[in-house]
């Protein structure tokens, strides 16, 4: 028999658009699958049904709940909580799931008995990702943070280099560096260099540094953009205390890369990398010291006294959907050609390449991983 998977749209923010496009679909429909697309699939990017049907009996439309309920769920975004619930128990999730910091949605899974495969737990032998758009985070968050910085500060003139500092040394920071050092975009940084800018430079700093308070006020006293790009060890502890936000200048910009979530009532607790910092999404990512939606999206027992301007969007890729969606096809199709061919059960960590990075994003194979790496709370 074949496997069926099903296509729900994304429905939490009206500002996303990220749908899974049409020669996606049909390299899927080849491989043997049925594929269900919840109706109305693509409209936001001006996809029709018919752009992805292309004439096969193998693309069908169908409802939400229908798109839930097939042996296969594949959506990038992690669903709604009552999504959790259309799901039909022994299918299979594939989403970002963020294992190591959303303990509820791993204990939901196990209650509601449902395999799944968490994208950004897809890494090769030596831990590295295989679906992944960090560049696209960094470029996209950085040049938001120099929009902003232009737009609120237009006449901020310096005579010596604009000074970001990233924390995080990962890929999303080292993508950072080059976003920083280009202003976050092409066009901009060409334009400072025909004017005669002063340029940029950027700084990339890890745990040894961010533990010292008295190097980390004289770094922050001379920061214009603070990004956050790290992926903490211990997510119940902050990296930037709310209180060393006082050190940096009034116009400086936070960056928010990380996106980490508040999540308070599990134990330990998960908290963002700098501390008292909004979350933002696709709606809305910008947020002045004064907006209102600051405490809405902080939560009262977090400390959030030092603000400045943030940038924050959980979805940073999604700013530019199309280029975000191909990127993430071209990884997925050896990974969905070999799960296809060997089923879920059929998965194992002494298998082929793609075989074995599947296994390790199951929630067992991660849970056992993390089990003996010390990474998990269990």
């Amino acid at each position: 028999m074949s496997v069926t998977i099903g296509f729900p749209r994304m429905m939490k923010e009206a500002g996303e658009k990220r749908v899974f496009l049409p020669e996606f679909i049909q390299f899927l429909a080849r491989l043997g699958a049925i594929i269900y697309l919840e109706e109305g699939y693509g409209s936001r990017s001006g996809f029709t049904f018919e752009d992805y049907h292309e004439a096969s009996p193998r693309v069908r439309r169908c409802s939400r709940e229908e798109a839930y309920k097939q042996d296969i769920v594949l959506v990038l975004r992690s669903p709604l909580r009552e999504d959790f619930s259309r799901l039909k128990p022994g299918g299979c999730l594939i989403t970002m799931l963020h294992y190591p910091t959303r303990p509820k949605r791993i204990d939901r899974l196990q209650a509601l008995g449902l395999r799944s495969i968490s994208l950004d737990s897809i890494v090769n032998d030596a831990g590295i990702r295989l679906v992944e758009n960090m560049k696209a985070v960094a470029w996209n968050g950085l040049e938001t943070a120099f929009n902003v910085l232009e737009r609120r500060w237009p006449n901020l003139l310096r005579s010596e280099p604009w000074r970001v500092l990233i924390l995080g040394t990962g890929m999303v920071g080292k993508h950072a560096i080059e976003a920083a050092t280009k202003l976050g975009n092409e066009e901009r940084n060409a334009t400072h260099m025909e004017r005669g800018g002063p340029g940029v430079v950027a700084s990339v700093i890890g745990r040894n540094v961010t533990a010292d308070a008295a190097r980390m006020e004289k770094l922050l006293s001379e920061t214009d953009v603070l990004v956050d790009a790290t992926q903490r060890r211990d997510p119940s502890k902050p990296v930037v205390p709310n209180d060393w936000l006082a050190w940096l200048p009034e116009h400086a910009v936070i960056t928010d890369l990380a996106v980490d979530p508040y999540t308070l009532d599990v134990d330990p607790p998960v908290v963002r990398g700098i501390e008292g910092c909004p979350q933002g999404n696709l709606d809305k990512y910008i947020f002045a010291p004064n907006d209102p939606d600051w405490d809405t999206s902080v939560p009262a027992s977090v400390p959030s006294q030092h603000r400045r301007t943030t940038v924050s969007c959980y979805s940073w890729p999604g700013i530019h959907p199309e280029a975000c969606m191909r990127h993430y096809a071209q990884q997925l199709e050896p990974l969905m050609e070999a799960l296809l061919a060997k089923g879920y059960d059929g998965l194992s960590p002494t298998g082929s390449y793609f075989e074995r990075a599947l296994y390790r994003a199951t929630l067992h194979g991660w849970l056992s991983t993390g089990a003996r790496d010390g990474t998990t709370r269990r």
